[in-house]
This record gives C-alpha cells, structure tokens and sequence, in this order.
C-alpha cells in the first residue's frame, strides 16, 4: 500500500492544467494527432507539450535531486519558463547562501 502512496505522489504535484493534457491523452488513445485536434493546435505543439511534461515527471519523479528548491528550478525549466543559464545562477546562488 505504501508503495503504491509512493507512485501516484508525483502527479499530486501536477498542475490541473497537466493532469486534464493526460486525461485527454488517454481518452484519445495516446494519439497526439487526437489531442492536437481537439485542443485547435498544431502536432508539433502538442508534441512540445507531451515532451515537457515527460521531463517535469522525470524531474519530479528523481531521486537525484538535491532539495525542493532545486527541484522547483529544474520544473520550471522543463515546462520553458526558465533558461538553463538562469538555473545555473540560481543554483549557485542558493548553494553559496547555505554555505
């Protein structure tokens, strides 16, 4: 039972915004051609979304990373709201100010 707690903890942290783009991904079969059309965009688009998302869950799901602060820098670069270089900087920043 608790392994089970464990594996759904990742999508409590999922946006409402990301878990109704899985819920119409599943109902469409996984066909994101099915999911571009029913949103009114283009494949590619949807393609962009599914592979952000995939690598928020990554991050979200790793035991790699550090601390919660950290793991909120990585999120938001997966979703495109922060470039790798300010990432960085912020790591950086961070880690210099608990030293």
């Amino acid at each position: 039972m608790a392994e089970q707690e464990e594996r759904r903890r990742w999508t409590d942290k999922l946006s409402d915004e990301d878990l109704a783009f899985v819920k119409r991904l599943v109902l469409a079969s996984g066909s994101l051609k099915e999911v571009a059309k029913g949103y009114g965009i283009s494949y590619p688009t949807v393609r962009l979304r599914l592979d952000r998302l995939i690598a928020k869950i990554r991050i979200l799901e790793s035991q790699e990373i550090a601390g919660d602060f950290e793991r909120l820098l990585r999120v938001l670069y997966a979703e495109g709201r922060l470039d790798m270089d300010t990432v960085n900087q912020l790591l950086a920043a961070h880690k210099k100010e608990r030293e």
